[in-house]
């Protein structure tokens, strides 16, 4: 019941709690590219990102669940191990869904194809099992509101890039996709698997799966500078049909919100626009 935005030196997170009201807090980003110059190069700065995401995403993940269980269970919190517990079960996850099922079901295709087309096949079962996933999971109630609160974070920066005026009335009129989603970095990232792993030839199944993840940041840093490149150039006619597909998908990652869950991403922004003016 809540969004998150970034600033390039803070962050805000507004959480909506059962009593109706909405929770605002703030915090600094520490990133290391302030001591390390070379994280911001092209390539690094997108594996960093990358890290950085999922961090950050953990703490505020836990901040708002922690929120919600103090409205329904007073002095209830989330503990260490239950968190670490979600995140080796979410990586798990993560892997067998991505690496092993298509590495594997692309093995046993040596007998019948090229390890050219092998890898081709594992690039497109890859892509098919993500959205196949996403769209699975639409279905579920909760998720439905998470990609309503999704809907209403792409709305509010639409408006506050268009130079609107941050009302729930002016933002509504905005769509829910933006060029610079997460979601259209996940499809790139699928898309550009399949492109460099089909250069490689590794006939054993364990070399197979150790390839995948070591060319992983190789992969997401790429991904990444296409996101950020795009984002910049996304006026243009033929970067606009480059980045229609992660468009779509977005389709299936977000949903129209309603006015109470706008209400919580303009506060979500204007907490890190209010901590960028100090």
């Amino acid at each position: 019941e809540g969004v998150m935005m970034r600033g390039p030196r803070n962050l805000a997170v507004a959480v909506r709690k059962t009593s109706g009201d909405i929770v605002v807090d703030t915090q600094p980003i520490n990133s290391p590219t302030k001591k390390y110059k070379f994280l911001k190069w092209p390539l690094f700065r997108g594996v960093l990102a990358l890290f950085e995401a999922m961090v950050l995403g953990i703490k505020i993940l836990t901040f708002s669940a922690n929120m919600a269980m103090d409205d329904e269970e007073e002095g209830e919190t989330l503990t260490t191990k239950e968190i670490f517990f979600t995140i080796v079960l979410a990586l798990g996850l993560a892997i067998l869904l991505f690496v092993i099922i298509p590495t594997t079901a692309a093995y046993f295709l040596q007998a019948y194809l090229a390890p050219f087309w092998q890898n081709i096949a594992e690039g497109f079962l890859r892509l098919l099992i993500f959205v196949a996933y996403v769209g699975s999971i639409g279905h579920m109630k909760d998720i439905q509101r998470v990609f309503q609160y999704h809907g209403a974070e792409h709305k509010v920066i639409n408006a506050y890039e268009a130079g609107e005026n941050l009302t729930v009335e002016s933002v509504k009129k905005y769509t829910t996709q933006h060029p610079r989603c997460g979601t259209s970095f996940m499809l790139f990232v699928l898309v550009l698997t399949i492109f460099l792993y089909s250069f490689l030839n590794t006939p054993g199944i364990w070399s197979r799966m150790a390839s995948r993840i070591l060319l992983l940041p190789v992969v997401a840093g790429l991904a990444y500078e296409f996101i950020k490149w795009s984002g910049k150039h996304a006026c243009k006619w033929w970067v606009k049909i480059l980045i229609a597909p992660g468009l779509w998908v977005q389709a299936l990652t977000t949903r129209e919100p309603d006015e109470s869950q706008i209400e919580v991403a303009i506060c979500a922004l204007e907490g890190v626009l209010e901590e960028n003016d100090r």
